[in-house]
């Protein structure tokens, strides 16, 4: 069994409102490594990167804001996750904002380069963080890491792996999808990644999306990361997320796709995040993300 290495990323520059810079020290509180070691793996807390506030950084660019922090926080997660990988190490990425995919992602996809293997993704996410600067409403810049790592803008998100995108369309996978800007939407389409929305879960059930999804993540691939962010999850089980969508993934359906995931192999590394403790009820997203992860490493109920 592989070691982990918890990497915290209080990064709460990506959205538009304050607070999930303190997510990683919601999960720590919720026992995140404690409850991972009952599982009897070697884990690792590596700490926080650090990581600036708002107040001491203008945003810059309105199309991008706070773009030129949020890549050197993501370039510290790159460099911190892919030492872990080399190590053979599991790194677990908690935020944070979404924007911290950018820097995990592209340290999973550098590591099996080297081995000549792509990567393969599970973005599993209310949204398709496939936004660039031009179709932005906002300029959240957590609304756009996919899009950099399929090698799009923002380009300063965009080559922590290399000059080539860190991650290919066919290898890509979104589960849970169901709010996209209109032109976000034509943005998914023309990339061609494949997308599982809420729609498709209910008409087909949980178990049939994921092993789909897993199947073609897992396709000509060395392995594949998970990028889980809570909102994903219906704000009735997760109510502590900045971004909060309706009809999202029950706590069973939630269980099911860490389930598999661990089920499948195929992990290399993951990111739970944009939990926002300011949001939350006495800890329950934490402390969700937390039984999630348990079960993407193994946790079994018999």
């Amino acid at each position: 069994m592989r070691p982990v290495h918890v990497i915290g990323v209080p990064l709460d520059l990506g959205g538009n409102r304050r607070g999930t810079d303190m997510g990683p020290s919601a999960f720590r509180i919720a026992g995140f490594s404690e409850q991972l070691a009952s599982l009897h793996l070697a884990v690792i807390d590596k700490g926080d990167i650090p990581t600036p506030i708002p107040e001491k950084k203008g945003p810059g660019d309105a199309g991008k804001r706070y773009v030129r922090e949020i890549a050197r926080v993501c370039h510290k997660l790159f460099q911190s996750a892919l030492h872990s990988l080399d190590e053979g190490a599991l790194p677990i990425a908690l935020g944070g904002d979404h924007s911290l995919g950018a820097g995990s992602v592209a340290a999973a996809a550098a590591h099996l380069r080297r081995r000549d293997r792509a990567l393969g993704v599970l973005w599993i996410d209310a949204h398709g963080d496939m936004n660039t600067p031009g179709t932005s409403g906002s300029g959240n810049v957590h609304g756009m890491p996919l899009a950099a790592l399929l090698g799009g803008e923002p380009s300063e998100l965009a080559h922590f792996a290399g000059e080539n995108p860190a991650i290919r369309p066919e290898h890509t996978v979104l589960v849970g999808i169901r709010n996209l800007d209109d032109r976000e939407k034509e943005l998914v389409r023309d990339a061609r990644v494949h997308v599982f929305t809420m729609k498709d879960i209910d008409r087909l059930g949980i178990a049939e999306v994921m092993e789909r999804a897993l199947a073609l993540a897992g396709q000509d691939t060395g392995g594949i990361h998970v990028s889980f962010d809570m909102d994903v999850c219906d704000p009735m089980i997760a109510p502590g997320v900045g971004t909060p969508v309706k009809g999202g993934l029950d706590y069973r359906e939630a269980h099911v796709v860490m389930e598999m995931v661990s089920e499948s192999g195929q992990l290399t590394s993951l990111d739970l995040v944009e939990v926002n403790p300011t949001l939350d009820i006495r800890n329950t997203t934490a402390e969700l993300g937390v039984e999630l992860a348990l079960s993407a490493l193994g946790k079994r109920i018999l």
